[in-house]
């Protein structure tokens, strides 16, 4: 899973994201703070137009009433631009997005022959410009530069990783002012050509020289190692790839939008690329058993727990009470607000994984384990 792991955190890598109220307040259902509630026994205004201020009619069970004075108890008015969130129902107490929503009736086949064509296009560019030895090919050349530093493979592991994390995470937190300045899908474009070369250029260092290090232990004989190590690495993609529910704003095809998810795995951990990080290194760690295994794990989880921090800022930054409302009820420790109460499982909570995209998770996962000789036999061509 070693190809996989650290090509899903370039986007992030080895992808991707505060007035609050007091926590020692008891849990409340979270009402959106722009929110204008309209009841009979506080407003009372004669021929009032059927939908105010230009208000779409409100479905479901709490519907705007059009007669006269007559005003449902839940009807509110909320300012509908908030980075392109579409909230969930607020029946749910929910004011994040639904992860992982797929409605096959409203793809359009044109949106997905651009991501097919701009899918080969990039693996086409990044192989002329940074994978083929034969041509330009500038992997090698990079790859090499930072090598000459230090006869150590565990430093170079450490520093190869450490400038994708500089770049990924200084391009993600220079976004809002990236996409005032060039647009949403243009940023979209400089932030993935200058994350995937260099996510690249690691995975495959580290696929190259991860037996290289000191062995500081060897468990692979030991039984049910091999099990737990498998079991590990496949769970940890379902934490990994969230920021892939929207695969069309990943190729900028869709215009690209900075979400707040609140359900499916975000219900178990409010960073679930950090935790299947952790769980994808500490079981390639364990099987390997070496200093470069180390080094990578080392370099990588703590570019995952500066993005805990960072990407909790940067979404305080943009959702501002919207978060405090999904912070105070998810966490980042995998299911401590469950077991502490903050989070409140639906009776039907396993039907928020029970969708496409996780479908698809669980089959690249599965095609990934497969392709582990493929992606080790391409890697040492190119002699990294």
């Amino acid at each position: 899973m070693a190809v996989a792991s650290a090509a899903a955190s370039a986007a992030p890598l080895l992808h991707y994201p505060l007035a609050a109220s007091s926590s020692n307040q008891p849990h409340r259902r979270h009402r959106r703070p722009d929110a204008i509630s309209l009841r009979h026994s506080s407003i009372s205004i004669p021929n009032f137009p059927p939908y105010p201020l230009n208000c779409s009619p409100i479905s479901g069970p709490r519907r705007l009433a059009t007669r006269l004075g007559d005003f449902s108890a839940g009807a509110s008015i909320g300012d509908s631009d908030t980075g392109g969130s579409t909230s969930v129902s607020d029946d749910d107490g929910l004011v994040g997005e639904d992860a992982a929503v797929f409605d096959l009736s409203k793809q359009k086949l044109t949106s997905w022959a651009y991501f097919t064509v701009i899918l080969g296009v990039v693996l086409f560019v990044l192989n002329v410009v940074w994978i083929d030895n034969s041509g330009v090919g500038f992997g090698k050349a990079f790859v090499d530069a930072v090598s000459e530093l230090s006869d150590s493979h565990e430093v170079v592991m450490l520093m190869l990783i450490s400038i994708f994390a500089i770049a990924h995470s200084g391009l993600a937190t220079l976004r809002d002012q990236g996409e005032k300045l060039v647009g949403e899908r243009a940023f979209r474009v400089l932030f993935a050509g200058i994350s995937l070369p260099l996510a690249v250029s690691t995975v495959v260092y580290f696929i190259n020289h991860r037996y290289d290090g000191v062995q500081l232990w060897q468990l692979q004989s030991v039984p049910g190692v091999h099990q737990l190590v498998w079991f590990s690495s496949f769970i940890s993609f379902f934490f990994l790839y969230p920021s892939t529910f929207n695969l069309l704003e990943v190729a900028a095809v869709d215009k690209p939008k900075m979400h707040l998810w609140e359900t499916g795995i975000i219900r178990i951990t409010r960073h679930p690329q950090m935790v299947g990080q952790v769980m994808w290194c500490l079981a390639h760690t364990i099987w390997i058993g070496n200093s470069v295994a180390v080094a990578a794990s080392i370099g990588l989880i703590g570019h995952h727990l500066f993005g805990v921090w960072n990407g909790d800022r940067r979404l305080a930054k943009r959702y501002g009470a919207d978060f405090e409302a999904v912070k105070r009820r998810t966490s980042v420790i995998p299911f401590a607000a469950i077991v502490d109460g903050r989070q409140k499982l639906p009776d039907d909570y396993y039907k928020e994984f029970i969708r496409l995209p996780y479908l698809s998770i669980t089959a690249l996962t599965m095609g990934a384990y497969l392709a582990h000789p493929l992606m080790q036999a391409a890697s040492f061509r190119l002699h990294w």
